[in-house]
């Protein structure tokens, strides 16, 4: 695979996570009931960044979950013999929350319908919304986002790498291309 073009750059990513935060807090109309649950691992991250800046933005903390959907893959046999399985930490209570389940890049919708399936498994929300931070296309399930960083329509010989400070030691969204 080789490096085909970096479509986000550190601070791009930033405005990019401020709008989300702003357009979260305008559809949910403040902080009342929200909480943001990451889909391990870089959701998780983008998730917790979510939060602080709407924390900055309304002066208010709101809980952060991460969500581990391994065990609800519908292609865990594919991925590996001996998957690792890490720990979901939601430590709140969702029922009759208004939940935004985040995650990197939105594909196929597949992981989508894993942690919709998990997320269920620990109540029953008042709402479920999907910010991504891109939007590659090639849906196979009938998957939409409410936010959206940024529509990067792909070729199927193209991935998108989304890479973070607290993974890859930098902040930046590449898209990658097999030979």
């Amino acid at each position: 695979m080789r490096e085909k073009a970096k479509i986000i750059d550190k601070d791009t990513l930033g405005r990019t996570l401020i709008r989300i935060a702003h357009e979260i807090l305008e559809k949910n109309k403040g902080t009342k009931d929200l909480c943001l649950v990451g889909i391990r691992k870089r959701g998780a991250y983008l998730a917790k960044r979510l939060a602080d800046y709407i924390n900055r933005i309304e002066g208010e903390s709101i809980p952060v979950g991460i969500l581990d959907i391994t065990l609800y893959r519908d292609d865990l046999t594919l991925v590996a013999s001996q998957p690792v399985v890490h720990k979901t930490e939601i430590d709140f209570d969702i029922t009759d929350k208004n939940i935004v389940l985040v995650d990197d890049v939105l594909y196929t919708g597949r992981t989508v319908r894993s942690a919709l399936d998990a997320l269920v498994d620990f109540g029953r929300p008042k709402s479920i919304q999907l910010a991504v931070l891109i939007d590659r296309g090639h849906r196979e399930i009938p998957i939409r986002t409410d936010y959206v960083g940024k529509n990067i329509p792909t070729a199927k010989n193209e991935t998108i790498e989304v890479r973070l400070e607290e993974t890859d030691g930098k902040d930046e969204v590449v898209i990658m291309q097999t030979q």
